[in-house]
């Protein structure tokens, strides 16, 4: 009997962790699209909290986060930590928006902002650790379906978590687009979580 009634639970929680990657990814491209003065290739997705839009963003953000935080105790105990640390993560910089800067919202002086507020500084962190975790969650599960004799799965782990850790490396050492390539390596590891959440279920 209590098994039967875990299943249900753990489904439920598996598809939270599904829905949250696909989720984040088509509000924050949407918003990408059409918010005026954002470009991809000079603005990071989490510039689209700033501005009189910035809630949509800041929404989505906190909401992802959370999905992430009910799912995590779905997928085992070591990664289950690292996807709580993940999502934690994505609710603290949504909370905690950068500064408005590089031309966007439009208006916005170009260039940095002259100095960084304490959010701004908040944001930074909360998305360090969050993309940390995130990374090492795509390794640990790639150890795990190693383990286990899922060699493609195992591959592709690795390839989601290296996405991620190289994009987020050319961003901060300021390569040519490198908030694309942060974009890109994001994306990557979260719709692969999710894609294992699915799976799961």
């Amino acid at each position: 009997m209590t098994t039967t009634l875990a299943r249900p639970a753990v489904s439920a929680r598996l598809t939270c962790l599904a829905v949250a990657a696909p989720l984040w990814t088509t509000v924050s491209l949407a918003q990408a699209a059409t918010r005026d003065g954002f470009d991809l290739t000079r603005h990071p997705l989490s510039a689209l909290s700033t501005g009189a839009l910035g809630w949509l963003q800041i929404t989505n953000f906190a909401v992802a986060g959370v999905l992430v935080l009910i799912g995590a105790p779905s997928l085992g105990r070591a990664v289950s930590r690292l996807l709580a640390v993940y999502g934690a993560g994505m609710i603290a910089a949504g909370v905690l928006p950068p500064d408005a800067g590089g031309g966007f919202p439009a208006g916005t002086p170009g260039g940095p902002p002259a100095a960084l507020s304490w959010h701004a500084y908040g944001h930074m962190a909360a998305g360090s650790i969050s993309f940390i975790a995130l990374i090492a969650a795509c390794f640990v599960l790639g150890r795990r379906f190693a383990r286990t004799g899922n060699r493609r799965d195992a591959v592709l782990s690795g390839i989601a978590g290296a996405a991620l850790l190289l994009g987020n490396v050319w961003a901060m050492t300021g390569g040519p687009a490198g908030s694309l390539t942060l974009a890109a390596g994001v994306i990557t590891a979260m719709l692969w979580v999710s894609a294992v959440a699915a799976r799961s279920r």
